[in-house]
């Protein structure tokens, strides 16, 4: 199985647009379309025989037959895939979108915050797999914006994140925005889809790796307090944070991030109207307090 982000494994930057494409769920057709992030750091890890990104049959499948949770009874889910990298989107297609052989019908893609937003409301999936980092806030806005959809008792629509990293905030941050579980990229095509039926169920699902670390982050008596002032920026602004508290000036963030230096000023101006802060002197030190560096 070939490794979709080319020999270096890095995902190359969009030059234009990135279309997001809907399929129909009942509600109609919905284009959009939307700005390509291109981060390396999104790259899908894991071997090639195990990445869900890649073309063919992952290790474990059952090539030629149904998956063997789509078999039992027939079963169908509708799922929603948010990522910014329309690469990934399509080897996921791919890799689980066969619905007569998964029982998977991808209904709607999105490649960032707003489009997410759209799509899930447009088509009512039952599970939504999304990316943790994303343009316009992040999945753990999404969530937030999408909260009355999962909160409908008659057809909940539930989130599993789908990320290459496997960071301790992001993971905490989406569960605690509703998220049903947290899965890494490396993971197989096969426990991809037994992970989404399960979400389907109401159960809650999380790498292996990741388990134990959610649940002594909840459990533990002497847990970090949430931090109300961080928790006040969207995914990108926090990610400009770090970048400026390391000693990026802004062209190279803007490189490093494939945005515009204009918004990289106009994030920087964001973090320091929201955290009452002067500078970028202030500001390093405030991330630097806070371990964020």
């Amino acid at each position: 199985m070939s490794d979709m982000n080319g020999p270096t494994g890095q995902t190359p930057a969009s030059n234009g647009p990135e279309d997001a494409a809907v399929g129909t769920a009942g509600a109609g057709a919905v284009a959009a379309t939307g700005p390509t992030t291109g981060s390396a750091t999104e790259s899908v890890a894991g071997s090639a025989t195990e990445s869900v990104a890649g073309v063919g049959v992952p290790t474990g499948s059952t090539a030629g037959g149904p998956h063997p949770t789509a078999a039992a009874g027939g079963r169908r889910v509708r799922v929603v895939l948010v990522d910014d990298h329309r690469m990934f989107r399509t080897g996921v297609q791919a890799e689980i979108g066969e619905t007569e052989r998964t029982g998977v019908e991808v209904v709607g893609e999105a490649a960032d915050v707003d489009q997410a937003v759209t799509v899930i409301t447009a088509t009512r999936p039952e599970v939504v797999l999304l990316d943790v980092h994303l343009p316009g806030g992040g999945g753990v806005e999404v969530l937030r914006r999408c909260a009355p959809l999962m909160a409908d008792a008659r057809q909940p629509v539930r989130f599993l994140a789908l990320s290459v990293s496997d960071a301790a905030e992001d993971v905490i941050g989406v569960i605690r925005g509703g998220a049903r579980g947290y899965v890494t990229k490396t993971i197989t095509g096969t426990d991809l889809v037994d992970s989404v039926f399960r979400v389907q169920d109401g159960d809650a699902v999380f790498s292996p790796r990741l388990a134990g670390f959610v649940l002594d982050a909840f459990a533990s008596t002497d847990a970090p307090p949430v931090d109300e002032d961080l928790d006040r920026l969207t995914q990108r602004e926090r990610e400009v944070l770090r970048l400026i508290a390391r000693g990026y000036a802004y062209k190279e963030i803007a490189k490093q991030l494939f945005i515009s230096v204009k918004t990289v000023e106009s994030h920087v101006s964001a973090v320091l109207r929201k955290l009452q802060l002067s500078n970028r002197h202030e500001l390093t030190r405030w991330a630097t307090a806070r371990r964020l560096v």
